[in-house]
């Protein structure tokens, strides 16, 4: 079929780029809110054997991190291999100092990644952006959320906090487990001879995994010239047939996503777009809004979820194809940080996701273009001089 050929070039462009191929026998399940992914992360974590790897942006002291803090605490003490990476930039304000010794006296080997230097430098742009629990092998939990209480609504900072997740076990957590061994191996060479076979998902788990459709997990470094992320959105937006439905935080997009988002609208594909209402930083809030005329005039439809924040980077596709994980529609994520993400095709998961679009409307604010038009025009000339500096935000 047609449908299969596309799917076919995706994931081979997907594998071209990164070496990471796409899996049968692998189940995802989809967390429409991080309370929820956080609870079965807890389990996950207790019910490890042999190793746990954790890569994050953020982590902060609070519910959410002392909980998994004390397992992981624990579970080194067992014996377990516990490795920690943690980005430097990310949490700079946010852990105590020391904080790396102190997980490293408990037997959790920590990483900080690319530390922070007061210095003019490109390398501080390189952020790694990626959120990656890793359990034994076989049992992997990425997405949006973070290690900090806002991901989970522990507490309210700028409304309710709307975050995806998921759940990927069986053959493809392989692919997660190489992305984080390769910073590993590269920040720690000691380790660069271990055995690989050891990691691999079916070295703790013999029986055979079940599963449905495709799970393609997938990194993007901003180092080898090849934007993964944003070749994937556009893909994506060239051969949608009926919708494409996105979660993202931030819109802050060059003229290739917006001609690809306005393309796709243009020629007739249902195109909507969920941004938050309560910003998490008031400037790159306006800068987002200050894309929607454009895209409005050219047919995509755009919602601010009034709640609170969003925070999920999720597109869903034609009943057919998704993609869960950490990257933003923005500068940034697309091009400066290492990322990662999961491509879904004709998993349980994609039509979960597009539910969960859906309820969400509701509670959503449609933009209008007339909205939009009747902008202020100081506020628009505030607006269009930010958007000089999309590139760093």
């Amino acid at each position: 079929r047609g449908d299969d050929a596309r799917a076919a070039a995706r994931s081979r462009y997907i594998t071209a780029t990164g070496g990471y191929p796409v899996c049968m026998d692998s189940d995802v399940k989809y967390y429409p809110l991080g309370e929820e992914m956080y609870a079965d992360m807890l389990r996950a974590l207790e019910s490890a054997e042999h190793f746990i790897f954790l890569e994050y942006f953020i982590i902060q002291p609070g519910k959410m991190w002392d909980g998994i803090a004390e397992i992981l605490k624990r579970k080194a003490a067992q014996g377990v291999d516990v490795r920690l990476i943690c980005d430097d930039m990310g949490s700079l304000f946010l852990l105590p100092q020391g904080f790396a010794r102190e997980m490293e006296r408990s037997g959790v080997k920590t990483l900080m990644f690319n530390p922070f230097i007061p210095v003019l430098s490109l390398a501080m742009n390189n952020r790694d952006h990626r959120k990656i629990m890793d359990v034994d092998g076989h049992t992997v939990f990425t997405g949006g959320v973070n290690l900090s209480d806002e991901y989970i609504n522990a507490v309210e900072l700028h409304g309710h906090w709307k975050d995806t997740g998921v759940r990927v076990t069986g053959e493809a957590a392989w692919n997660f487990t190489a992305m984080f061994l390769e910073f590993w191996h590269a920040y720690r060479p000691e380790t660069v001879n271990e055995p690989l076979d050891a990691f691999r998902p079916h070295a703790y788990h013999p029986a055979p995994f079940a599963g449905e459709g495709w799970v393609q997990p997938f990194s993007d470094s901003p180092l080898d010239g090849e934007a993964v992320s944003a070749g994937v959105y556009i893909d994506i937006l060239a051969q949608a047939r009926d919708y494409v439905y996105i979660f993202t935080p931030y819109l802050i997009i060059d003229d290739v996503m917006q001609a690809a988002l306005c393309a796709a609208a243009k020629r007739g594909v249902d195109v909507r777009i969920i941004t938050p209402h309560i910003p998490d930083k008031w400037y790159v809030h306006a800068v987002t809004r200050a894309y929607y005329e454009t895209l409005l005039q050219n047919g995509v439809r755009i919602y601010e979820y009034t709640p609170g924040f969003i925070h999920a980077k999720t597109f869903v596709v034609d009943d057919e194809y998704g993609t869960v994980g950490t990257i933003n529609l923005d500068y940034r994520s697309l091009y400066l940080h290492f990322e990662c993400g999961v491509w879904l095709c004709r998993t349980r998961s994609v039509l979960q996701i597009k539910e969960d679009f859906l309820a969400m409307l509701p509670v959503c604010q449609e933009i209008t273009l007339e909205q939009c038009q009747h902008v202020p025009w100081y506020r628009k000339l505030g607006r269009a001089c930010l958007r000089i500096f999309a590139p760093l935000m």
